[in-house]
C-alpha cells in the first residue's frame, strides 16, 4: 500500500523526540542569554573582583601642620547649650527648654568657658559637652554685652582643661592662614581653613554698640560656629568667631571674629567684676577719610552728645559749608601716652578705662584758618 504523497515514512515517535529536543535547545540558550545579563547567574562568566587600591603619597608638610593643629586644639573646643525651665500644663515638674547653643573654648586651668554672649543669653543652665561627648554643667559668670562675650565655669575634672596658647591680633596680616573649629549647626566638631580676609572691620554687638578691629576670615563658619576659637597658623589663638554676613544664614565666606588683643582684655574684666561697661567720651566718631582726604590722621570727631564728657571738654565735631561740603572738627590724636592714628586706634585705648577715669585727649584741631594740637581733659562715661 503507497503512502499519501508529502507523507515521510519513520518512527512514529519521530516528531514528537524533535520538537522536545529543539525545545531543549531553544531553553538552553535564553537561559545563557539571561545568565550573560544578570552576570553572576552565568557560569561561564568571570567572577567580578574589588578594583586594586593604589597607594598613596606621604602628607604634605602643611597637610601635617593641620593635623596636629586641630589634634592639639580640638580638646580645648566645647559645645554649649543653654535652657530654662518652664512649666508645662499636665506636668508636676517644670520642663528643661533650649534657648540656644554654640561653640566656646577653655580659657583657663580653672575651668573658665569663653563664648559669645548670643549664645548663651536668654538662658540658666547651661551645659558644657567636650570633643569626646562628656558633658558638664556649668554657671555664668559674666558678659560684657559690648563685645559679643560671656564667661562660663565648667565643673569638670582639672585634666580635661586645657587652654588654647593666645597670639595678638594687632600683628595680623591679610592672607595669613586661619582655622575655625567649632560645632556647626549642633553637629560634631569640625574644622575649616582659610585666610585672614580683612582686618579693622566692625559689626554690631549685643548692646547696639560696634564692636571694632574685627577679622574678617573666609573660614566656613556657620550657625553654631559661634563662640568657638579663630586660630593661626601655630595654632594660637587669634579671634572668637561671632557672626556671619549673609542673606540666607549659611556660610557665604564672609565671618567675622572678635580679635583676641580685645578678649585677653575683656575677659578678666568680666571675671573681676561680673560685667563690662564701654566707658565713652560720648562722641560719635566718623570714617577715617575725612582726615586722609585732607592728610592728616586721628580718630575724626564726627558729632558730640550734648551733655555728655566730651561736649564738656568742649570738642568740636564735624560742620557743614553751605553747598553741603564737610567741615573737618577736632580729630583725637592721642589719648594719655597712646598715639591715635584711626578710629580703631581710639576705641582700643578707650577698652582699657572704666567710667569715672580721667583721660588726657590731644586733640589736632582748628585754629584760625590752620591747626594746632590742643590737649584737654576729658572723665568717662558709661553710654546712656
Amino acid at each position: 500500500m503507497s503512502l499519501p504523497r508529502g507523507t515521510r515514512e519513520g518512527p512514529a515517535f519521530s516528531g514528537i523526540f524533535s520538537g522536545t529536543f529543539l525545545s531543549l535547545v531553544l531553553a538552553a540558550a535564553l537561559g545563557l542569554l539571561g545568565a550573560r545579563a544578570v552576570g553572576l547567574r552565568n557560569p561561564f562568566a568571570s567572577r567580578a573582583e574589588p578594583r586594586s587600591v593604589q597607594p598613596g603619597g606621604e602628607l604634605d608638610a602643611r597637610e601635617r601642620a593641620t593635623i596636629a593643629l586641630f589634634q592639639a586644639a580640638s580638646p580645648a573646643v566645647v559645645y554649649i547649650q543653654a535652657s530654662n525651665l518652664r512649666p508645662y500644663r499636665g506636668e508636676a515638674l517644670p520642663l528643661e527648654v533650649p534657648e540656644g547653643s554654640g561653640s566656646g573654648f577653655v580659657w583657663d586651668e580653672a575651668g573658665h568657658v569663653v563664648t559669645n554672649l548670643h549664645v548663651v543669653r536668654g538662658g540658666s543652665l547651661f551645659r558644657v559637652r567636650f570633643q569626646d561627648q562628656a558633658a558638664f554643667r556649668a554657671e555664668l559668670v559674666g558678659a560684657a554685652p559690648d563685645y559679643d562675650l560671656a564667661v562660663l565655669e565648667v565643673d569638670a575634672p582639672r585634666e580635661r582643661l586645657r587652654p588654647l596658647p593666645l597670639g595678638q591680633s594687632r600683628d595680623l596680616q591679610v592672607g595669613q592662614h586661619s582655622f575655625a573649629i567649632g560645632y556647626p549647626f549642633g553637629g560634631e566638631q569640625t574644622l575649616t581653613t582659610g585666610v585672614v580676609s580683612g582686618l579693622d572691620r566692625s559689626i554690631q554687638s549685643q548692646s547696639g554698640l560696634r564692636i571694632y578691629g574685627v577679622i574678617q576670615t573666609d573660614a566656613a563658619i556657620n550657625p553654631g560656629n559661634s563662640g568657638g576659637p579663630l586660630l593661626d597658623g601655630s595654632g594660637r589663638l587669634i579671634g572668637v568667631t561671632t557672626a556671619i554676613a549673609t542673606p540666607t544664614g549659611a556660610n557665604t565666606g564672609v565671618g567675622f571674629a572678635v580679635p583676641v588683643d580685645t578678649v585677653n582684655r575683656i575677659v578678666p574684666r568680666i571675671l573681676a567684676e561680673g560685667t563690662v561697661e564701654r566707658a565713652v567720651l560720648g562722641i560719635g566718631v566718623a570714617e577715617d577719610l575725612y582726615a586722609s582726604d585732607e592728610s592728616l590722621h586721628g580718630a575724626v570727631v564726627g558729632s558730640v552728645y550734648p551733655g555728655g564728657p566730651a561736649a564738656r571738654a568742649g570738642l568740636i565735631g564735624l560742620g557743614e559749608t553751605r553747598a553741603g561740603e564737610a567741615v573737618l572738627g577736632d580729630l583725637i590724636v592721642g589719648i594719655d601716652d597712646q598715639e591715635i592714628r584711626r578710629a580703631a586706634d581710639l576705641f582700643q585705648a578707650l577698652e582699657v578705662y572704666k567710667a569715672g577715669d580721667q583721660v588726657r585727649v590731644r586733640l589736632d584741631r582748628p585754629h584760625r584758618g590752620g591747626r594746632r594740637v590742643e590737649e584737654v581733659v576729658v572723665r568717662l562715661e558709661t553710654l546712656r
